[in-house]
């Protein structure tokens, strides 16, 4: 029947020891994942690919280096780290035309905003963090309404709810894959942290429709306010991919609202070509044309393979499942919009910062067309 929806919050042993295997291996031999060059071929089923793009297609790159979603600063190197890494050069190796904007300027905001603002209860940083959302929500809704194919490059996962207002203003019927160790389902009424990468999914859920007594008023949310008339995401919409740490209102909602999830439990005993399968039926066997948007944040991977990130949690997806993932959605040919977030390479040394960076960009590459045949 396919793999069932289970929530495990605990990390998995066998995960844990292959992924810790092949690290061994690389510190006997030598190689890492830094000093690996892969050949830039696209798939030679390109003209199938990326179908909601106009032709001739052109990924355009928007910076969002968000830090306030979260209580480490560093994410907002990620963006820029990844071009020096060679990201443009990559994209057209796989055919792509470029676009490379220049990051979304969230120090102007942090500059008009100032230090007198009081955050509402529980979500902190909320106008710095709302008002960055609004402005990724603008970016990504033009970059669509030109045919682009908007590649967004993070900042912590806050960014999320500016991406997909963005993405559901222009085209609302998009399923979301989103890729993470945790649900980022939390409201402020419900986070235990108050920090609001854990929130994007909750703010933008349609709650007055499936569950009005947890309906966001974002009336008390100052910068959110854009937020107020829409758009929403439907239950159905949204299908996640390597959960491993999931919060009890989280939890809760995700069973009540019959929102597909497939934690690590289910990638272990179905495997990831199983389970991407029915992700895939689950958004797009009702509309197979349906445009996809990829969330895929860096710590759904196992953290032996990408440490520098602020929340790991052990037991993640292996290097061959996190490309994997990457791969499968490009091959729908229905991708019509990516992000990666939650780099951070202050959380790591050197060698581990390098690791998580080169690997990001490896994941970028497979979801924008790369194929080995």
């Amino acid at each position: 029947n396919g793999p069932q929806r289970h929530h495990g919050t605990s990390s998995n042993s066998n995960h844990s020891s292959d992924v810790a295997a092949s690290e061994t291996g690389r510190k006997k031999t030598g190689f890492g994942m830094g000093q690996i060059t892969d050949q830039m071929l696209p798939t030679l089923k390109t003209s199938k690919l990326f179908q909601h793009s106009k032709y001739p297609r052109t990924a355009t790159i928007i910076g969002a280096p968000m830090t306030y979603g979260q209580p480490f600063v560093g994410t907002d190197h990620g963006p820029q780290l990844l071009r020096d890494k060679g990201l443009r050069g990559m994209l057209t190796s796989l055919g792509w035309r470029v676009e490379d904007l220049p990051d979304l300027s969230y120090d102007d905001i942090t500059t008009s905003i100032g230090s007198g603002t009081a955050d509402p209860p529980n979500a902190r940083n909320c106008q710095l963090v709302g008002s960055g959302a609004e402005l990724l929500r603008n970016k990504v809704s033009e970059t669509l309404n030109e045919g682009r194919f908007p590649l967004i490059l993070g900042g912590d996962h806050s960014i999320g709810a500016g991406s997909l207002a963005g993405i559901l203003e222009v085209q609302p019927n998009t399923g979301v894959i989103w890729v993470d160790a945790h649900a980022d389902l939390n409201t402020p009424a419900t986070s235990g942290s108050g920090n609001m990468h854990g929130m994007p999914i909750g703010l933008l859920l349609d709650h007055a429709k499936y569950q009005p007594e947890t309906a966001v008023n974002f009336d008390e949310l100052p910068g959110f306010e854009f937020l107020k008339d829409g758009p929403r995401l439907a239950p159905d919409q949204i299908v996640y991919v390597g959960l491993r740490d999931v919060d009890p209102t989280e939890r809760e909602w995700i069973n009540n609202l019959g929102i597909k999830a497939y934690t690590m439990f289910d990638i272990d005993r179905h495997g990831i070509g199983a389970v991407m399968d029915q992700a895939f039926s689950d958004l797009l066997s009702k509309d197979p044309n349906r445009p996809l948007h990829l969330s895929y944040d860096i710590d759904a991977i196992d953290p032996i393979l990408a440490p520098a990130t602020g929340t790991t949690v052990r037991g993640g997806l292996t290097y061959r499942e996190a490309h994997f993932v990457a791969e499968a959605v490009a091959q729908t040919g229905n991708l019509a919009s990516a992000e990666i977030v939650e780099l951070n390479p202050t959380l790591s040394d050197d060698d581990g910062a390098e690791d998580t960076i080169e690997l990001g960009l490896q994941i970028i590459t497979s979801f924008m067309g790369k194929s080995i045949i």
